[in-house]
This record gives C-alpha cells, sequence and structure tokens, in this order.
C-alpha cells in the first residue's frame, strides 16, 4: 500500500510539465474574466455559491446541505448543480417521481432530505438560474453547487471548501497535485471553510492553518470536522441501528474520498470489510448480487452492510428488493463547526439573504 502510493506520487512528480501548462490555461481563462475580456452576469438576487479549487471530496454536498438547514426554516430555498454523471441534458427541476438518473446523486440526496427545497440541475447555470425563479417565483435564495469555477456567473457570497489535509495552498496543478484553479482564485471568496478537521483541533494547528491559508482582511475563516449520525435503513430510514463494537461492517463505497469513513469505522466496529466502486458508480442488479454475496461470507453474529448517503440514493432503486429484515443502512454525515464559530456563520448566511441587496458583494 505504501509502495503504491510512493509510486504514484513519484509518477505524477513526472507528469510536471502537464500540470504547468494547465496552469497556464487556467491563468489566461481567469485573466480573460478579470479583464472582462469574458462576460459574467450578476443577478440582482441571493445567489449563494459553494466550491473548491481541488478535484475530490472536499465536503460540498453536506456544505450545501448546511446551508439548507439553515435557511429553510426562515426562507424558501433552491439549490442548482450540474447534475453529474445524470442521463439528461439541460435544466430540469427534481419532483414526486424524479429519479437519481435524471438529476445525478447529489441532488438527488439534496431532493429526498429537503424536499421542501427546489432542486435544479442544469449544465448552463446562466440559463438555468432564470428558469429556476421563474417555475419557483417565491424563492429567496439559491445555492449554486459546485460552481466556483463557474465565472459566467458572479455569486453574491461565494464560499471555498479546502480539506484540512490538503490545504489548496500546499497543492499543485493537475495531474501532479489536485488543484482545477489558481491559488488566487481564493481571493473570490467571501467564506474559507476548512473541512475534515480532527475533532480535537488545537489552536496552534489552527493558526498554523491560517498562516498556509493568508486569508485577505475581507475573507472569514471557519474549521469544521465530521460528525456521523446513526445509521437508518435504506428501505424504512424510521428504522435505525448504531454501530458497535461487536459488529463487522461491509462498507459499500463509491466516493472520491473515503478515508475519514475508514477511520471512523475502524473506531466503531470489530471490523470492516470494503466493497469499493467507482465515484458516482450506478448501481446495478448484478452489484446488488455481489454486495448480497459478500455480506453473507461474513460468519459474525453482529454484522451489518453500510452505505453512504450518496452511494445510497443511487442504491435507492432497489429498496422493494432490500426487505427491513435484511442489515442495510445507510450512514448520514454533516459538518460540525469549530471553535465555537456555528453561530457567526449561521448569522453571516441568514444576513447575507435577509438583508439582500444591501448585504456588500463578495466578487
Amino acid at each position: 500500500m505504501h509502495f503504491n502510493a510512493f509510486f504514484l506520487k513519484s509518477f505524477r512528480v513526472l507528469l510536471l510539465p502537464l500540470a504547468v501548462l494547465y496552469g497556464g490555461v487556467i491563468w489566461l481563462r481567469n485573466l480573460a474574466f478579470d479583464k472582462k475580456w469574458l462576460g459574467s452576469a450578476r443577478f440582482h438576487f441571493p445567489l449563494i455559491c459553494v466550491g473548491n479549487l481541488a478535484v475530490g471530496g472536499t465536503g460540498k454536498s453536506p456544505m450545501v446541505e448546511y446551508i439548507l438547514e439553515r435557511l429553510l426554516p426562515h426562507v424558501a430555498v433552491g439549490t442548482l448543480s450540474r447534475g453529474y454523471k445524470r442521463k439528461t441534458k439541460g435544466y430540469l427541476l427534481a419532483g414526486e417521481n424524479t429519479t437519481a438518473l435524471e438529476i445525478g446523486d447529489e441532488p438527488m440526496q439534496f431532493h429526498l432530505k429537503f424536499p421542501q427545497a427546489a432542486i435544479a440541475v442544469g449544465e448552463e447555470r446562466l440559463v438555468a438560474i432564470p428558469q429556476l425563479l421563474q417555475d419557483r417565483p417565491d424563492l429567496k435564495a439559491i445555492i449554486l453547487d459546485d460552481a466556483f469555477q463557474h465565472r459566467s456567473v458572479q455569486a453574491g457570497l461565494n464560499i471555498l471548501l479546502t480539506e484540512f489535509s490538503n490545504l489548496y495552498s500546499d497543492d499543485f496543478f493537475l495531474p501532479t497535485g489536485d488543484l482545477r484553479d489558481q491559488w488566487s482564485s481564493a481571493k473570490r471568496a467571501a467564506i474559507i471553510i476548512v473541512t475534515k478537521c480532527p475533532t480535537e483541533l488545537s489552536e496552534a494547528e489552527r493558526q498554523s492553518v491560517l498562516a498556509s491559508l493568508k486569508p485577505l482582511a475581507h475573507q472569514k475563516v471557519f474549521f469544521s470536522t465530521i460528525d456521523y449520525g446513526t445509521p437508518y435503513h435504506l428501505s424504512d430510514p424510521q428504522q435505525k441501528r448504531d454501530i458497535n463494537l461487536q459488529d463487522e461492517v461491509l462498507l459499500v463505497c463509491g466516493i472520491a474520498n473515503p478515508q475519514p469513513l475508514k477511520t471512523y469505522l475502524h473506531q466503531k466496529a470489530q471490523t470492516y470489510y470494503q466493497l469499493d466502486f467507482r465515484d458516482h458508480h450506478i448501481f446495478s442488479v448484478d452489484d446488488l448480487r455481489q454486495i448480497k454475496k459478500q455480506f453473507d461470507q461474513i460468519s459474525a453474529p453482529h454484522k451489518m452492510i453500510l452505505t453512504t448517503e450518496k452511494d445510497a440514493v443511487r442504491l435507492h432503486k432497489f429498496k422493494e428488493e432490500i426487505s427491513a429484515s435484511d442489515a442495510f443502512y445507510v450512514l448520514p454525515i454533516r459538518h460540525r463547526i469549530l471553535f465555537d464559530q456555528a453561530a457567526a456563520l449561521d448569522k453571516y448566511l441568514l444576513d447575507f439573504v435577509l438583508q439582500f441587496p444591501l448585504s456588500p458583494t463578495h466578487e
């Protein structure tokens, strides 16, 4: 395992010329927007952009859910995503019979957890935003999911996420590193959130991160850790079960960065086995058979199948085949803001929406 990681890192270093070329293209693109050679539209409406500078999982979907939870009790909110790997094209607003194949797994997850929100997808956000506002004129805010690089639309509030163990300030361009945007693009963010921090992050570690990120005077920096909830049954969400040290767990996982989840299971369960799938994998009947077969091979008296909420929306189509007696559970995840800063972040979000257009713009 360590040899493979070393080999992969060494191989990526060899691709440095490609990374420099890629970085140059990104620099020219951003320069074109900065100099207004490429057009960028601003809507007279509260748009909140959630994004990052790197590829991989920094916790964008849980952050969208965090914002929905904070705003929905006060105002009507919608989300707009690209709908990665969906089987449809163009703009689509989720309805009662919408599936993950039509809108993608993350938007479907939002739709199932927040049925009162307007969940839409559309590759061209410049076109999709007016369509969403026409369909839902009651909306008071729209969250743009993974739209930090989509500069044809200027959001009033940009929220930039970066992972504690892979800060954008310590990273480099693809394919040598994980960056898909240049470091200086971080200046467009009003809020920077360092995600997946250790639960007991020290003040010294916090200051070290701040020294690396070098935030501008107007930028607010928050730190969050992952909180896992009580697993609920895939076919019956009201049926819940804790993980305990007697359990052997079959982890069914198709997400970009499962390492925090592995660390959590290492602490909570007796042991776990992992059945890996590619990120955004579309599960088939054969996959379900493979999952059940591998689960049956676990001889422990206390065992369960565990999957992520993101994977669960792509397994939801099999809920009739997964009975309540099958130990097939979904592990919920959420951000928890550290250093007693949650109230400050929540107020910032709500003030931006309620005081718009009095709120300052941050682009």
